[in-house]
């Protein structure tokens, strides 16, 4: 008896699972792309989009956030706040796309440079110091001489996010003391970490 009724399960089964095999939807009537409809009047069975369907990401409504530029030309701040987030987002961004080249402190002298490639201008140059965050933001994108556009590679966000680490690095070989906000400017003289207590760091008025 049991016997049986393993079979009868096993025809169930076997059943069941044969109705999953059918192929009523593949087989289905339905239009191939550009066809002739008989069933809206335009006779398209391609319809078009909605108006104002934007597909999802496309919506570029601030063109400064995708392009660097305004009216006036290249924009000078970042399209958001600038955090410690961004900072790191944005080295550890340099890191991977940009120091082949330009190396970790933007001299221009990147492993691939030290193998015969064509060496960029070093980001500490005056007149790179003294141009607007929007014209790197642009140059990733696009591209300029011999360096190829990052665009397909590096999202927006990201690439705001090194133009913001670049002016760090800038910054870092030219900073002076009014670069310090006067409420942080009494750490200089602070003694450096892990010296003895009592001994001042050398250049602070150490004797």
């Amino acid at each position: 008896m049991r016997a049986v009724l393993v079979r009868v399960a096993l025809v169930g089964v076997v059943t069941l699972a044969g109705g999953g095999c059918r192929r009523d939807m593949q087989d289905a009537p339905r239009y191939d792309p550009y066809e002739v409809s008989t069933f809206f009047k335009d006779g398209r069975a391609s319809r078009h989009l909605v108006a104002g369907t934007v597909a999802r990401g496309q919506l570029h409504e601030d063109a400064a956030i995708y392009t660097g530029k305004s009216a006036d030309g290249f924009v000078s701040a970042l399209p958001f706040p600038l955090t410690h987030a961004v900072l790191d987002r944005g080295h550890e961004r340099y890191d991977i796309y940009c120091s082949p080249c330009h190396d970790r402190v933007g001299t221009g002298a990147g492993m691939i440079v030290q193998r015969g490639y064509k060496p960029p201008p070093s980001l500490h140059e005056e007149r790179l110091r003294k141009l607007p965050l929007g014209y790197f933001f642009d140059v990733m994108t696009n591209g300029f001489g011999v360096m190829p556009g990052y665009a397909p590679q590096v999202p927006e966000d990201d690439r705001w996010a090194i133009a913001a680490y670049i002016r760090a690095l800038q910054r870092s070989q030219h900073a002076s003391v009014d670069d310090v906000p006067p409420a942080d400017r009494g750490a200089l003289d602070a003694p450096a970490p892990g010296a003895p207590s009592g001994v001042k760091e050398a250049g602070h008025g150490a004797s």
